[in-house]
């Protein structure tokens, strides 16, 4: 059985993770959530263990900030899978000190999503709404998201967008 890939993007606080957990509930099949989240400072500390918290126990749980791809390999039977969130995943690898590991881990993660025969909710910010920002590094970050965003858009089934907590279907069946 072939099962869907959705793309779900919104602005901060916008309702896509909770539109995602609902729709992976809705899947009815045992969920993996793969968190991409790093606890940089005290205030990330808490939004992450408040979502430790609300997540339901009997859910399989993934905390991998840089190797995506191996995260997603190893998950080996019918599951939905829950990644949330990839900007934050983005954000990780534009960070760090090893200037190949961007490269290699964006291509071995747009490489690895066509194999995968699972149930996929991918969870991102869309940040190219606004204003080009200040800053070499915030540019960038905003155009390899719009990058990775259109190279996901292609490859998935279904992209939402959700905006105040109302998904809005820009591609494949609407909900």
């Amino acid at each position: 059985m072939t099962y869907t890939h959705t793309l779900i993007l919104g602005g901060v606080r916008s309702g896509k993770s909770r539109l995602a957990e609902r729709l992976a509930i809705e899947s009815q099949l045992p969920i993996t959530y793969i968190a991409t989240a790093t606890a940089q400072d005290e205030e990330m500390q808490l939004r992450i263990a408040k979502h430790r918290e609300q997540r339901p126990d009997h859910w399989d749980v993934i905390e991998e900030p840089i190797e995506l791809a191996a995260a997603l390999s190893n998950v080996t039977t019918e599951h939905c899978i829950l990644l949330d969130c990839l900007t934050l995943w983005l954000t990780n690898l534009l960070l760090t000190d090893d200037l190949t590991l961007f490269t290699r881990e964006h291509d071995a993660f747009l490489a690895v999503l066509p194999s995968l025969n699972h149930r996929m909710l991918i969870v991102s910010n869309e940040t190219n709404m606004g204003v080009t920002p200040m800053g070499e590094l915030s540019r960038r970050y905003c155009d390899e998201a719009g990058r990775l965003h259109q190279a996901l858009a292609q490859h998935c089934d279904q992209v939402i967008l959700t905006v105040a907590g109302l998904p809005h279907t820009l591609k494949g069946k609407p909900l």
